[in-house]
């Protein structure tokens, strides 16, 4: 784990929640927000903000149920957590961010599209859909299933987490004791609040009840849109990501091979060079990085 440390960081209040809050630089550079997956934090992104703090400053922040921030037992809604975010950056006194969404972050990186484009730079998405898909909702329901059904549960899901999410290459070239690691990091944050998870989890069907009423508002979005996609993605399929590529107007898919559902952290020195190039240039017409 890197030693990065926020140069400035806190709570802002909405409403009876506390969310947490990290921003690295001084205002002074464009600015990039990295958005959360479901069951990360803040500082699971430390290990990626120096790849990026030369040029930009970065901010990060914690969902409800996440990290530092309020851990409420009640509905979540994903609107909310783009308000959260919006909030964040008028606190801040920025008016225009780079905002990246991989995984769960991706939802809410695509309603905040749809929300505040306004105050975009640019989109980057993986690892997302944006339409009903029966596979996603029998994997949806089965996480819930082992979230409710006890301790014993919850401990096995932790292992058939990690066999879905990372490609084949990665988890060939990580050694057993890390990923034992990594797994053990998540048990031990959610084991005592699992209802987080399932909280943040069922804030997906408000999400899709009703997405077809609203597919023209994403259709509306003319923000420039990067959609990153691994190759081996066993979470959300090529073919489903894909269907990203008929709503939006300005959107450009990018493949990375050899690389599952995390592809920032499986393929970091393909990604973060594809993203720069992309958020520097504020278009999707540009040149990929050469490995």
């Amino acid at each position: 784990m890197s030693e990065t440390t926020p140069d400035e960081s806190g709570h802002l209040t909405f409403g009876d929640d506390k969310i947490w809050y990290e921003r690295f630089g001084q205002g002074d550079k464009e600015t990039v927000c990295l958005l959360n997956g479901l069951a990360m934090h803040t500082k699971a992104w430390y290990w990626f903000v120096p790849a990026l703090t030369d040029d930009y400053d970065v901010v990060l922040y914690d969902y409800l149920g996440q990290g530092q921030s309020s851990c409420p037992d009640r509905p979540h809604f994903i609107p909310d957590f783009c308000r959260y975010l919006t909030g964040i950056i008028d606190h801040i006194e920025i008016d225009k961010l780079h905002v990246m969404g991989i995984s769960y972050g991706g939802f809410v990186g695509l309603d905040y599209g749809r929300l505040y484009q306004d105050r975009l730079h640019t989109l980057t998405l993986s690892g997302i859909l944006l339409s009903h898909e029966r596979q996603f909702e029998m994997y949806q329901d089965l996480s819930l299933r082992f979230y409710r059904a006890g301790p014993v549960a919850f401990e096995l899901y932790t292992h058939y987490l990690y066999e879905k999410i990372f490609g084949e290459a990665f988890l060939r070239a990580l050694p057993p004791e890390n990923l034992e690691e990594m797994r053990l990091r998540f048990y031990e944050r959610y084991k005592n609040r699992v209802y987080s998870l399932v909280r943040l989890t069922e804030a997906q069907n408000p999400f899709f009840d009703g997405l077809e009423e609203r597919l023209t508002e994403y259709q509306a979005v003319r923000t420039p849109v990067l959609l990153v996609a691994g190759e081996q993605d066993r979470v959300l399929p090529l073919w489903q990501q894909k269907k990203l590529l008929d709503v939006f107007p300005d959107i450009r898919f990018e493949l990375i091979e050899d690389a599952g559902h995390v592809v920032y952290l499986e393929r970091k020195d393909d990604f973060f060079p594809l993203f720069k190039a992309f958020i520097k240039a504020k278009s999707t017409d540009f040149e990929r990085p050469r490995p």
